[in-house]
């Protein structure tokens, strides 16, 4: 992608950390990020991580809804990837004021 992404808001933010807040999703998205930018189709990925296939396909619905994974059919597979440039905006968003507020120590002279 050329083009910067605006920053994300605070709802945006929420909804893919709210996606990556339950274990069993934080594992499947563990598991893509493992796999690399090749991304895993559904079946090597549903062993890797050990989740029923109805429920992984849930899991996968809510990450792919937050923005966090790609789903590609490739005739009878389907490929799934973790949205690297999606997990650096929200990296940025939560560390954007870093330290922002931070004051000398007290009884330090700066």
């Amino acid at each position: 992608m050329s083009m910067k992404q605006s920053r994300l808001d605070e709802i945006s933010a929420a909804g893919m950390l709210a996606a990556l807040g339950s274990p069993a999703r934080l594992r499947v998205y563990r598991a893509l990020i493992r796999a690399g930018e090749a991304g895993i189709n559904l079946t090597e990925l549903q062993r890797e991580v050990g989740i029923p296939a109805s429920t992984l396909a849930h899991h996968l619905g809510t990450l792919a809804d937050s923005g966090l994974v790609a789903r590609e059919r490739r005739g009878r597979e389907l490929l799934c990837t973790a949205r690297y440039d999606q997990v650096r905006r929200v990296s940025e968003f939560l560390m954007a004021e870093c330290c922002a507020g931070a004051s000398a120590p007290r009884g330090r002279a700066a």
